[in-house]
């Protein structure tokens, strides 16, 4: 069986879609699927390490000034040429689509023609996310439409989780869900027996664009210096926000304690996550976040690192029920409320015995390879039908 996978990003792209298809691309090669990965040209200066196995065919794309594929022109750089590639390559037995709606309406166009079936990885509600960045009706409703159209043409949504699927119900996309989860690639999250730091050090990982609200710990991290000197809040990875957020630090006098990098790998990253003394996270309080989960605390988890998470939705239920003492905590989207739970966890650090058994819990419960195996299965389940 012949499956290919449209995706605008992938490794060796830095972001968790990138990890995660990779697991699904792997799962399918291990049941015997040629599998097909139709991607677009890396970052400048990004080293290429592909799946054995597994056909990475890449093509040019339009990226922003943080070399990464995001808005609608960037979107239809990557979307207009895949219409072409899939029309003109071999015939496939199912398509995989990763989003924005734009690239899963051009598949829905092609699978038609094809007569291909094909499945979503649908993470978000895009339709809503977008009334963050705009507040025209004309786009929106048009969003709205293309997306819904998109995803109602498909065999099966694989989506994040339940409160996600319940909200495409509302939104009149009936189409069969089966509510995955998220997790992290254990292979290279871990924790290796690092020692909380002194001065305490917190880590956001990460996308840190409008609807996260990252700029409440820049906020939060001027209390915390107050009893913590030394302290320093560090973000890896990019967004929209990034320049607002230097420009708070700057304001508040506290830019020499807050720091930002590019996006790393994940095994890098695994190693920074493991020495920090926790993780912070955060969702801004808009309503397509109340079905919007922080998929960040999993590598955390993972890497044997406690989080703290401001912000509505899944992410709170989910580490107020963790069946975990040492999971972290949710905290309201409230700049006291962060600085104090910031501030208790630099008073108490993790002991490493504790960061191995968190980490040995997470990897137990929280595993990719679970998820892609899952995907798979009924994947092929619609294949042979």
């Amino acid at each position: 069986m012949r499956v290919v996978i449209a995706t605008r990003i992938f490794g060796p792209e830095i972001s968790a879609a990138s990890g995660i298809l990779r697991t699904w691309a792997e799962e399918f090669r291990e049941r015997g699927c040629d599998v097909t990965i139709l991607t677009a040209k890396p970052p400048r200066g990004a080293v290429i390490d592909d799946p054995r196995g597994i056909e990475v065919r890449r093509a040019p794309v339009k990226r922003d000034r943080q070399q990464y594929v995001r808005g609608y022109l960037s979107y239809l750089s990557f979307d207009i040429p895949l219409a072409f590639r899939l029309l003109f390559s071999r015939r496939a037995d199912l398509y995989v689509v990763e989003p924005p709606p734009t690239t899963v309406a051009v598949v829905r166009v092609v699978a038609a023609l094809r007569r291909t079936p094909y499945v979503v990885r649908a993470a978000d509600y895009w339709s809503e996310a977008a009334e963050m960045v705009t507040s025209s009706r004309l786009i929106l409703g048009v969003l709205r439409r293309v997306e819904a159209w998109g995803l109602s043409g498909a065999m099966m949504l694989f989506s994040a989780h339940q409160p996600l699927t319940d909200r495409f119900r509302i939104a009149g996309i009936m189409t069969p869900a089966v509510p995955i989860g998220f997790g992290a690639e254990t292979k290279d999250f871990r924790y290796d027996g690092q020692a909380p730091p002194e001065p305490p050090v917190f880590i956001y990982a990460g996308t840190h664009s409008e609807w996260h609200g990252a700029g409440i710990f820049v906020e939060a991290m001027h209390q915390v210096l107050h009893q913590h000197p030394g302290a320093r809040l560090e973000y890896y990875g990019n967004g929209e926000d990034r320049e607002e957020m230097q420009a708070k630090a700057r304001g508040l006098g506290i830019e020499k304690s807050v720091e930002f990098y590019a996006p790393i790998p994940p095994a890098a990253l695994s190693t920074i996550l493991a020495a920090a003394t926790a993780t912070v996270a955060s969702l801004a309080p808009v309503p397509r976040n109340n079905y919007a989960l922080a998929t960040k605390v999993y590598a955390s988890l993972a890497a044997g690192c406690p989080v703290i998470f401001a912000g509505p939705g899944p992410t709170v239920e989910f580490l107020r029920q963790a069946d975990h003492p040492y999971a972290g905590v949710a905290v309201g989207y409230d700049v006291d409320e962060a600085a104090t739970a910031m501030n208790a966890a630099a008073a108490a650090p993790l002991p490493p015995p504790d960061r191995a058994e968190l980490a040995k819990w997470s990897s137990g419960q929280f595993s990719l390879s679970a998820i892609a195996e899952r995907v798979v299965d009924e994947s092929l389940a619609i294949i042979r039908t």
